[in-house]
């Protein structure tokens, strides 16, 4: 009966297709985790090359959205680009109105409220990416993931992408909170080896964090060679 053509039909079974259909544009979108320790939030992607000839710094998957607030994607990038614009503009509209940062939540709420009309209207598609967004605000660090949906759910340590079986596998094991940003970091690039089958190359791990000495930022290719050098 055709119920997956347009993205306004219920099947009788109460099933939006389309919306699953983007679900599974995530599914094969490269492995994404996050972590919070005790004062902070680490997140770690996979930016798996598809090609030797691909230059690794080229691919975007990390963003920083503001100086408190940054966020993870997996599923498709340009998708995730306009969401990424979309999160921005809003946190400088709330600090040029009211000259203050805007809550992690709020915005979490804000995209999945506009994720969420796009699967409401005729005539347009669901975005095909999840993100994992981690940030700082007065009521500490946060890490939320959401998905085409418009659906939100807070994490301690979650994952997102191909690999997200595994990943979650690994965290419900050896999570701990209080971590120190190493063991978190630690964690994260175990989880991404699992999920990877062992075979973890720094030159295509991408290590974000944020903590109250430092805004959000991405660390250098050593530190991250170190660090994956250390899970192997």
């Amino acid at each position: 009966m055709a119920y997956d053509r347009a993205i306004t039909v219920f099947s009788p079974d109460g099933r939006l297709f389309q919306v699953e259909y983007a679900r599974e544009a995530v599914k094969r979108g490269t492995t994404t985790v996050g972590v919070k320790f005790k004062d902070g939030v680490v997140l770690i992607v996979d930016k798996r090359l598809s090609s030797k000839l691909i230059e690794p710094k080229s691919i975007e998957k990390i963003f920083k959205i503001d100086s408190h607030i940054g966020c993870a994607t997996s599923g498709l990038v340009a998708d995730a680009r306009a969401l990424v614009d979309r999160a921005r503009i809003e946190c400088q509209v709330n600090a040029f109105n009211y000259s203050e940062d805007l809550a992690v939540e709020t915005l979490v709420k804000k995209i999945c409220d506009f994720k969420q009309s796009y699967t409401q209207y005729g005539g347009v598609r669901p975005f095909g990416t999840a993100m994992l967004m981690a940030g700082m605000d007065a009521s500490g660090p946060h890490l939320y993931e959401t998905d085409p949906s418009g659906a939100m759910m807070a994490y301690k340590a979650g994952g997102i992408g191909a690999g997200r079986n595994e990943v979650m596998e690994v965290f419900e094991k050896d999570f701990k909170d209080n971590m120190t940003q190493t063991q978190a970091v630690n964690l994260g690039l175990k989880a991404l080896s699992a999920a990877n089958e062992n075979n973890l190359k720094s030159e295509v791990v991408e290590i974000a964090v944020i903590n109250p000495e430092r805004e959000f930022h991405t660390l250098s290719s050593e530190e991250v060679g170190k660090a994956v050098k250390k899970v192997k």
